[in-house]
């Protein structure tokens, strides 16, 4: 099951970072007729980030806090990051979108996984 991590500095204030941008199964491949069921643990270093999650044109979470606590350079786990989990359709543009609101730096860490349905 192909999956990426990240761990991503964000500056005081930076709105619409997005870690999985460049990552090749940012898209659902079309060879995954039936779909993609995706799984997401992210966790930052302070409480004022907040994530918006997009599959398509469909909106999974909009502006919801990031679980906070973290340590950087740290992948979250299940024991101690709830997971954000759906299905995607063939050829949907995966999006995770982080905005820092605090005025603070903080350090987003994530692992995102893809699997055919």
């Amino acid at each position: 099951m192909p999956s990426f991590i990240w761990s991503d500095a964000l500056v005081a204030n930076q709105r619409g970072q997005a870690p999985i941008l460049n990552w090749q199964f940012a898209r659902v491949p079309n060879a995954f007729v039936e779909g993609g069921y995706i799984a997401i643990l992210q966790r930052a270093t302070t409480v004022n980030v907040r994530m918006s999650i997009f599959t398509g044109s469909q909106n999974i979470q909009q502006l919801t806090p990031c679980p906070g606590g973290g340590t950087a350079g740290v992948t979250p786990v299940l024991f101690n990051t709830p997971v954000i989990d759906f299905k995607a359709s063939p050829d949907d543009l995966l999006q995770i979108l982080n905005d820092e609101v605090g005025g603070a730096v903080a350090t987003v860490d994530g692992i995102i996984t893809i699997e055919p349905l």
